[in-house]
């Protein structure tokens, strides 16, 4: 299975599944965005296999660019591994304080954000769009975490994986008018005339809302690459029926 590890010890197991046209449908591991269920299941299959914990170990959810977050227990192991019905619905973000349970977002250009927090014990996946970045997803998870879950911002580390660069984030004035809105992403914003398009970097804007939240930048670790623009990267813009990474984040007993 190719796929890249930001992280990998006797603690935590964080990384992100990538595109690889060797493989049936490119690799892809999402159901709700695929040709062949048995492929996609195939290659989830692999994907297990390559972190060597099971299907019935691993938590999928049904994705709907909202800010909601849901905590992951014991009996949610095996949610969506198979079936699209039976995963984590309407929720962009699961988090969790057991250990073997392996959490995934999908994304092709959203932003995945990959967090653990050693002292208290916590992990999680964010998927933030642009739409869950203008609805604060990120700020949401990390205020919830800090005050309600007992974690101290310091503790953290965070990954913000593979995304959409700003040079290829091309959006009219509405879309830059509610990233605007939010009051400090404005230095993440700029107009080219070549394309008559406003460009956002969605990953700084991300970053900006970790530090909103106690943060500091040695904490986050920024994968620059581009969706759009490198062969490993699914992106939805490029080609609208795009396959998806899976991004994991996993706590060892």
């Amino acid at each position: 299975m190719k796929m890249k590890m930001y992280r990998n010890d006797e603690q935590f197991l964080v990384g992100i599944t990538l595109k690889d046209e060797t493989q049936k449908e490119n690799n892809n591991i999402a159901l709700h965005a695929c040709e062949s269920k048995e492929d996609v299941l195939e290659n989830r299959n692999r994907f297990a296999e390559s972190i060597c914990y099971p299907l019935s170990r691993i938590v999928f959810m049904n994705q709907t660019h909202s800010a909601n977050f849901y905590e992951v227990s014991l009996e949610d192991a095996g949610r969506g591994s198979t079936s699209l019905e039976n995963a984590v619905a309407d929720t962009d973000c699961l988090f969790t304080k057991e250990k073997d349970i392996v959490l995934v977002t999908f994304v092709a250009d959203c932003v995945p954000v990959m967090f653990t927090h050693e002292e208290a014990g916590i992990i999680g996946v964010i998927h933030s769009g642009w739409q869950g970045t203008v609805k604060e997803i990120t700020r949401k998870v990390f205020t919830h975490l800090v005050e309600k879950e007992d974690c101290s911002p310091e503790g953290f580390q965070v990954v913000l994986g593979p995304a959409l660069s700003q040079e290829k984030f091309e959006v009219d004035a509405d879309v830059s008018e509610k990233f605007r809105a939010l009051g400090y992403a404005d230095n993440f914003i700029s107009w080219k005339e070549e394309s008559q398009k406003y460009h956002i970097d969605n990953q700084s804007v991300v970053k900006k809302q970790l530090e909103l939240c106690g943060l500091s930048p040695n904490q986050i670790t920024l994968d620059r690459t581009c969706t759009f623009q490198s062969a490993e990267g699914f992106s939805y813009r490029e080609d609208k029926r795009s396959g998806r990474h899976g991004a994991f984040v996993l706590r060892k007993s």
